[in-house]
């Protein structure tokens, strides 16, 4: 049976050749069929599209659309959906030639839909719609409106805005009115697999904290649960597997006082019968009235097939507080340390932090063997704003040679009148 095929196909190059389209077109569309029968799609699509070639050179157009709603048919089969939409697209270009009105009506909303199909389950919605949109200029608008596959590009639009189930219910009970070929049932099938994608995924974004500092890191945590999917698409009608679902793209929006600081390592795949946990590190950098995480969008696919954008446009707004002022404490000598000779000690407090120290209290402890020549061991000071400094010089005499320890203990109060504490040890050796 092959051979006798590739005879006929043969013949129809020939007759090609000598421009003999119309039966060239018949036979090349007798070679395609035969080779569909044997799922040779990819042959079939080249038979199909010499056919509508040949049709064309006879102004044939309305023969020469079915050959090329074959020919992407056939690239469905084969489950190159944007091979396909070059088919339909193609066909647009020739409706303008038909003479009935009702077959440009019926064959611009038929190519441009498909060709919208197999854009939307590969991610490229908008790009669909601008075709839709625009042969809309050339259709009666009572057919435009009243056509069921203009119906179920409305409802699919709809579908990945408000993610409500009852558009897919309306699509689903509308399926009869689509008389569309086998292929494009499955393309359509397939965009419900998506639709469905948007109305039962389960996502859940959640913040570690209720409040944050502005030095600390917030951790968002996206929960992703597919197994409501996976419960839909069991239903014989779909006649769908999910083997994975991954993701290749994450995008976030933040406000302006945000920066992402680590997200998580992409493609990132889900199992078929699980959740997914993931986590985005976000750092502040400073307080802003208005802060805020989202929306988030997230690129999926499906078993390396169906592709799409799913956005979550929750608004997540972290509480962001200062954080409390802390303060830096050193010592210095100003001459080195020797056993039974006076010399200069420097002490320096510095709140290099954002929140103001309010009635700081300082106290500075020396072991017995250090004498206080001159100098005051406490100083009270009403308040100490974000980066100031103060520093005083006390006169000390060691009288025994050793490793001593100087301890200097703060306390204040936050903007907040919280009360912080703390002691700092400072070695000091004394040498003979």
């Amino acid at each position: 049976m092959v051979k006798d095929v590739e005879k006929q196909f043969r013949k129809a190059e020939k007759l090609y050749k000598a421009m003999q389209y119309k039966r060239a077109a018949k036979i090349f569309d007798f070679v395609g069929d035969s080779y569909s029968k044997l799922n040779g799609f990819e042959f079939a699509r080249d038979c199909y599209f010499d056919a509508a070639k040949c049709s064309m050179e006879e102004n044939k157009y309305l023969i020469g659309l079915n050959f090329l709603r074959k020919a992407g048919n056939a690239s469905l089969f084969r489950e190159e959906y944007l091979e396909a939409n070059q088919f339909f697209r193609e066909a647009v270009n020739y409706i303008p030639n038909l003479r009935s009105n009702s077959d440009r009506n019926h064959n611009y909303i038929l190519f441009s839909c498909l060709s919208f199909l197999c854009l939307f389950i590969k991610g490229e919605k908008e790009e669909g719609l601008k075709l839709v949109k625009k042969i809309k200029n050339f259709v009666d608008d009572k057919y435009f409106k009243e056509n069921p596959l203009i119906r179920l590009i409305t409802n699919l639009t709809i579908i990945t805005r408000e993610k409500n189930e009852k558009y897919v219910e309306r699509i689903i009970n509308d399926f009869s009115n689509l008389k569309l070929r086998e292929a494009e049932v499955i393309l359509v099938k397939q965009a419900l697999v998506i639709a469905n994608s948007y109305t039962s995924i389960i996502m859940k974004l959640s913040l570690d904290k209720e409040v944050y500092t502005t030095n600390e890191v917030i951790d968002l945590s996206l929960n992703i649960d597919v197994k409501p999917l996976l419960e839909i698409l069991k239903q014989d009608f779909y006649n769908y597997e999910v083997k994975e679902l991954k993701i290749n793209k994450i995008g976030i929006t933040l406000s302006d006082n945000l920066i992402s600081h680590r997200r998580p390592e992409l493609p990132l795949i889900i199992e078929a019968n699980g959740t997914q946990q993931t986590n985005i590190l976000i750092k502040p950098h400073f307080q802003m009235e208005n802060s805020c995480i989202g929306p988030i969008s997230l690129d999926f696919e499906l078993n390396e097939n169906l592709i799409f954008m799913y956005e979550i446009p929750n608004l997540l707004k972290p509480n962001l507080i200062s954080p409390p002022p802390t303060l830096e404490i050193s010592i210095k000598c100003l001459r080195p340390p020797l056993i039974d000779q006076t010399f200069p000690l420097e002490v320096l407090i510095e709140n290099k932090s954002e929140g103001e120290a309010l009635n700081l209290n300082i106290e500075i402890e020396f072991p017995e063997q250090i004498k206080i020549m001159r100098g005051t061991l406490t100083k009270q000071i009403y308040s100490l704003r974000s980066n100031e400094s103060i520093r005083w010089e006390l006169s000390l005499k060691p009288t025994e040679a050793g490793d001593y320890v100087i301890t200097i203990k703060s306390k204040f109060n936050d903007p907040d009148q919280k009360l912080i504490e703390s002691t700092k040890e400072f070695p000091l050796p004394i040498k003979l």
